[in-house]
């Protein structure tokens, strides 16, 4: 949503049907994505919207061939979606969407060009993330281990490995709720993460985080497991694999409980921790590897972080600033 349209309410266009051999056409870039390029299900489903768009799009002006998708035909629709006050992050989003999907066209024999590769998109702006302060992470892993030590229930327990980990190993929630039994290594202090694009990491941790989730794993989790429960590392109250959505709400829960604490959820903790490792003097390649970002681009949104605590410390510090 764009900031002029923030908080109107709009309703959902139920998408415009297609030609049956489009629609097949899609099953099978669907195929594609997922068994050739390993994408995700959300990116899946993220991308056949997109495509689907840009489809109906050429239906509506005449084009119902996929070998006719032309440059000219690429461009009104993204300057169509951006005339209707599209934000820039979307638009950028589609534009790889439908250069993804005009490639594989041509390279599958299903169109003679590639029209999407001359296809330019604007640059979506990075926000910088909201953080937390060092004195705030410790502060919220303190009320987590009070809540664990003064309730019965396990999953306070759960809840304070939760954010433990989180800000230890920067992982995604994703990847946090993914985890089983056999990805710890405790011995090593070591997770094995099954990231973005079916990329598998090993991430550390430290000894505060391990001492949190030996404490659920011993304590905790047995007290809510079944015959049917999964091999996952934390679970719901119901002894299924933890939803991403309750982990979400058990770190508000936590962070409500921290004074000035910015509002933010398990990515702020991501965020968090890739700031304050690099503020601690890590390297960047390193945090890359940590945060599994495919390259470095996605991990240098965090050194300008650093560099505007810098500026705002020097403003408030220094006597001719």
């Amino acid at each position: 949503m764009s900031p002029g349209t923030a908080g109107v309410h709009r309703e959902r266009v139920p998408a415009e049907p297609l030609p049956t051999d489009l629609d097949e056409l899609l099953l099978a870039f669907d195929r594609y994505l997922g068994a050739e390029r390993g994408r995700s299900r959300h990116t899946r489903r993220a991308y056949l919207g997109d495509v689907r768009d840009l489809l109906a799009h050429a239906v509506r002006s005449g084009v119902a061939d996929p070998q006719q998708l032309d440059l000219a035909l690429l461009r009104g629709w993204l300057a169509r979606m951006a005339g209707e006050g599209a934000a820039r992050a979307t638009v950028a989003r589609r534009a790889a969407a439908a250069r993804t999907f005009t490639r594989w066209l041509h390279r599958t024999g299903r169109a003679a060009t590639d029209p999407g590769i001359r296809l330019r998109s604007p640059k979506a702006r990075h926000a910088l993330p909201g953080v937390l302060r060092q004195d705030q992470a410790r502060a919220l892993m303190e009320v987590a281990a009070e809540r664990a030590r003064a309730a019965e229930d396990p999953l306070a327990l759960r809840d304070r490995a939760v954010v433990e980990l989180l800000y230890a190993t920067g992982v995604r929630i994703s990847e946090l709720v993914g985890l089983d039994l056999g990805d710890v290594d405790e011995a090593r202090r070591t997770l094995r993460v099954l990231g973005k694009g079916a990329r598998e990491r090993v991430v550390p941790y430290g000894v505060p985080a391990q001492e949190a989730l030996r404490a659920w794993l011993e304590r905790g989790r047995p007290e809510i497991t079944g015959p049917r429960t999964p091999a996952a590392v934390f679970l719901g109250r119901r002894g299924r694999r933890l939803d991403p959505r309750q982990a979400r709400e058990a770190v508000h829960r936590l962070l409500d409980g921290v004074e000035g604490a910015p509002a933010m959820g398990p990515h702020g903790l991501r965020h968090s921790a890739a700031t304050h490792l690099l503020d601690g003097g890590a390297d960047l390649r390193s945090v890359q590897e940590l945060l599994g970002h495919a390259t470095l681009t996605s991990t240098q949104i965090y050194t300008h972080v650093s560099v505007e605590r810098l500026r705002a410390t020097y403003q408030q510090a220094h006597p001719r600033a």
